[in-house]
């Protein structure tokens, strides 16, 4: 293993806190890894890693070496990155995690495009709803709907998506059509939790140009897109969602629009990605590329 394989390593070792998990994320056999660091350690004079049976943490001296090679390494990728941005021609493996829906329905239909103008990029995609560290996991950026939390990412949003307020015609037999935003406080709702915390979101409406949250009860909680979507067909009640998801329901009946005259305040979509990958060309041309895509679909932010 050559140098700057070993130090691309280390860092991945530091910030995975196993030789396994790092081993796995690089594609290599763990003996690999461990005799990489030993050289590297044996090279440099110095102990970098402590190692017990549960995780792996530098020492001071690693840590101080860890911060170094991200400087480096970051410095290397981004001068590589600049004379392949001249030639036209980014490169390189883009890491890449999608929202489910996102994914199937928007994106992955026509990524073959992406892959015909920049032929030179690898993608690796992994797809659920739930958080994921971008930066110890080695993503590039991600796809999400909702308020992004993270003040340590990068967020360009992509679009405002008109969502809507359905059920099932079972339900809506045996509980009744709301006629108002505040009869949903009477209703039964679909919930939806992530990152091991129930949340109960509100539904949210544009009343008087203002708006307005309620709160409807609810027996059953969810924590992906496509089970929130079957519990509503299945009859468990009211869910809000992007009008896209559920547009082939709503035209055969399986679901019914209702309090379709108060428009919702739109679920924002955006695309996050950690600073230091903003300037990396393969990161650059797919936020440009997924922007267009979204702007397309559901027109441009106002």
């Amino acid at each position: 293993m050559d140098k700057l394989d070993s130090l691309q390593l280390f860092i991945r070792i530091v910030e995975l806190e196993s030789f396994t998990r790092a081993a796995n994320a690089l594609g290599i056999p763990r003996a690999t890894a461990t005799l990489a660091v030993k050289e590297l350690e044996a090279r440099l004079g110095a102990r970098l890693l402590e190692r017990t049976t549960r995780q792996v943490r530098p020492t001071l001296d690693g840590r101080a070496f860890y911060d170094r090679c991200k400087r480096i390494l970051g410095d290397l990728e981004e001068a590589e990155s600049a004379l392949s941005m001249v030639a036209g021609n980014p490169r390189g493996t883009l890491r890449l995690d999608l929202h489910g829906s996102h994914a199937t329905q928007i994106i992955l239909p026509r990524i073959t495009e992406f892959h015909e103008r920049y032929p030179e990029i690898t993608l690796a995609i992994s797809s659920g709803d739930r958080l994921v560290d971008l930066i110890n996991e080695g993503i590039d950026c991600v796809v999400r709907a909702g308020s992004p939390r993270d003040s340590t990412l990068v967020v360009k949003r992509l679009a405002l998506m008109p969502e809507v307020v359905c059920a099932s015609p079972a339900y809506l037999d045996r509980y009744g059509i709301p006629t108002s935003p505040e009869q949903v406080k009477e209703h039964q709702a679909v919930g939806f939790f992530a990152s091991n915390q129930d949340v109960r979101y509100p539904f949210s409406f544009r009343v008087d140009g203002q708006t307005v949250e309620y709160e409807p009860a609810g027996w059953i909680s969810v924590n992906d897109a496509a089970l929130y979507r079957t519990c509503a067909l299945n009859g468990c009640g009211l869910i809000q969602v992007p009008r896209f998801g559920v547009e082939t329901y709503l035209a055969t009946g399986q679901l019914v629009e209702v309090l379709g005259e108060w428009a919702s305040s739109g679920l924002p979509v955006s695309v996050l990605y950690p600073y230091h990958r903003q300037l990396a060309p393969r990161v650059k041309v797919f936020v440009e590329w997924v922007a267009n895509l979204y702007t397309e679909r559901f027109g441009p932010l106002i």
